[in-house]
């Protein structure tokens, strides 16, 4: 036998040897001694989740508009709970009773939510003075365990609907969230909370503890090491200017409808408003909220849950024509100086078509036509445009029209990061072959849908739509998706990429001077003139939106005209013409964001504004 052989042999001995020794102190350890089994029965091992601070909410001037607030709850694990546990004290350090102590303890275990080897919440929003007094008696509860989360407060009453609010997960969330969400866990409902639950929520973390018989901490599981630390979600900078918000709120007080003010360099929105509104702390998770979530909900007239800014769909008005002047220019059926008659009425005998329109001036170009609203201008224009070269297929016309609107972000979503955004609607020529088909006509003119062209009939938009329209107007034919995200705060997580992609619309460059010129007219001496303001140009539109009960007040424009700062749309519900209501808010909020006062000539308009009540007429 070799030197290395022997060497083999002595190696394996010496594993053997080790070996038997482990084997032999393990089988003392478990079968003989009774330190083991007795630390054993000493202790037992509890996991404890670690849940995330949610990430924090800022406008764009770094100003607070959601923080964390901690909320003390308490979790329990049904098999942990000892038989003759003293309720009547554990009831009087919570201040329940024992009907309540029952109700909470007892679950439906054949409901895949509850399960009694796992912690389900026992009770919520303690108050921390009984927290604190129930903490020092912790260890005569085993199977009851105190928990501190993180709930959603809010410094300022505003801006409700572009924040949102939380609840509780449900069944299917849970089960389609493959362990992300556990009973009592809560997620974003509506607004940026929803929008960006996964970068607002953070990572819960993990910490396994040893516990002895009587509830208290022994120390940690194997040092610390299978633990997992919480990851706070992503703080969040939005595009809102709270005072710009608040101010907007103010203007709309007791009235229905919405105001949307973006930036048009950037596609920011700087307000968001949808009129009747609520404070957001009624919502609180950590607040007894069913009464008020009732209250709102229920209301069934002012329907504060619906973000009329992104939902409701509204017919425009007159302030389609500027957009549709744009379109036919394009398209050869407008030049800048191009005539139309207009006697006050505009009549289509042949196919009983009668509309009227105001006294204003000889509509000689465009740009009067604008100044003064008149109808029978873009009447004309629209039979012209639906007419085509032929005159006899308007389903073309309709068809070509809509390719033009679809750039222009009407009757489609403009991306906007909110996910109830509607579409609005434009109808398509089929949309008018079916319906006069139903009505038993073989087909359809251009006559029947006149009404398109001063924004009225079957179109409906949304005032984030409107906004983006004045936006795209304010950069001469080129705009950015509307966005309430600014940034990412301390991260390199960058805002989606379509937020900073410019997009184009499909209409030349130079005919966009004359339709600019023709809004600033609007306001200097045509039907926005209460609009103006001395030293600060202002291009924008009226529209009176036609409506079963009183007329909708329209108005979207820009400033300032040679570099503008602010786009924006009012839509004040059942407020009269466009001059009544939506173009004296509108010029407030520009007045107020570009000079951060308003002028004292101007201070009774403001109130007028403030006061006005329409909210109680029928």
């Amino acid at each position: 036998m070799d030197k290395y052989q022997i060497r083999k042999y002595i190696i394996q001995s010496l594993f053997l040897v080790t070996a038997l020794v482990i084997l032999l102190n393990a089988a003392w350890l478990q079968l003989f001694s009774s330190d083991f089994r007795e630390r054993a029965e000493k202790t037992t091992l509890h996991k404890r989740t670690l849940f995330p601070s949610r990430g924090i909410i800022y406008d764009r001037n770094d100003k607070l508009l959601v923080f964390n607030e901690p909320a003390y709850n308490l979790d329990v694990i049904y098999n942990e709970i000892e038989e003759d546990m003293d309720t009547i004290l554990f009831c009087q350090l919570l201040n329940i009773d024992k009907k309540t102590f029952k109700n909470n303890i007892e679950k439906n275990w054949r409901s895949p939510l509850y399960n009694k080897s796992i912690p389900f919440s026992f009770i919520k929003r303690i108050n921390p003075e009984d927290f604190a007094k129930f903490q020092e008696h912790l260890h005569k509860f085993p199977g009851f365990y105190p928990t501190i989360r993180n709930v959603r407060s809010y410094p300022h009453q505003n801006a409700a609907n572009v924040l949102g609010y939380l609840g509780e997960v449900d069944e299917q969330k849970i089960k389609d969230s493959e362990g992300t969400y556990a009973l009592g866990d809560y997620i974003g409902i509506t607004g940026l909370e929803k929008m960006y639950e996964a970068e607002l929520k953070g990572l819960k973390g993990v910490e396994y503890l040893l516990k002895d018989n009587m509830g208290r901490e022994v120390s940690s599981l194997a040092e610390g090491r299978m633990d997992s630390f919480a990851i706070e979600g992503l703080d969040i900078t939005s595009s809102i200017d709270l005072e710009l918000q608040r101010y907007a709120e103010e203007l709309m007080t007791k009235k229905r409808g919405s105001i949307v003010a973006i930036e048009p360099a950037t596609g920011e929105i700087l307000t968001m408003v949808s009129a009747p509104s609520y404070d957001p702390n009624l919502l609180r998770v950590d607040r007894d909220r069913g009464k008020a979530y009732a209250e709102l909900n229920n209301d069934t007239i002012n329907r504060p849950f619906l973000d009329r800014s992104v939902q409701a769909n509204y017919p425009p008005g007159s302030i389609f024509k500027p957009i549709f002047a744009l379109i036919a220019m394009q398209e050869g059926y407008l030049w800048p100086y191009r005539s139309i008659t207009c006697t006050g009425d505009y009549e289509v005998t042949t196919k009983g078509f009668s509309q009227g329109c105001h006294d204003h001036p000889h509509p000689s170009n465009v740009k009067i036509a604008l100044t003064h609203s008149c109808n029978t201008y873009f009447y004309q224009l629209m039979r012209e445009f639906i007419n085509g070269k032929d005159h006899t297929q308007p389903e073309i016309g309709m068809n070509t029209l809509n390719q033009y609107l679809e750039a222009f972000k009407v009757g489609v979503k403009t991306g906007v990061d909110n996910q109830f955004e509607s579409t609005g609607f434009f109808p398509d020529g089929k949309y008018y072959s079916d319906l006069y088909l139903s009505k038993g006509e073989r087909r359809w003119f251009s006559t029947m849908v006149l009404s398109l062209g001063i924004g009225q009939g079957e179109i409906n938009v949304t005032t984030i739509q409107m906004a983006n329209l004045a936006s795209i107007l304010a950069n001469r034919g080129s705009y950015y998706t509307p966005h309430l995200l600014k940034s990412f705060r301390g991260s390199q997580q960058l805002v989606p990429e379509d937020f900073t992609v410019k997009h184009e619309v499909p209409i030349d460059s130079t005919h966009f001077p004359f339709i600019v010129d023709g809004l600033e007219r609007v306001v200097k001496e045509g039907t926005a003139q209460i609009a103006y303001v001395p030293g600060l140009r202002i291009a924008g539109k009226t529209g009176t939106s036609q409506n079963s009960g009183k007329d909708h007040s329209v108005f979207f424009g820009f400033a300032p005209v040679d570099n503008p700062q602010i786009a924006i749309a009012v839509y004040v519900e059942n407020a009269g013409w466009g001059a009544q209501y939506a173009a004296p808010i509108a010029s407030l909020m520009m007045e107020k964001y570009l000079r951060k006062e308003i002028r004292p000539q101007r201070k009774y308009l403001e109130t007028r504004m403030v006061e006005a009540d329409l909210i109680s007429i029928p």
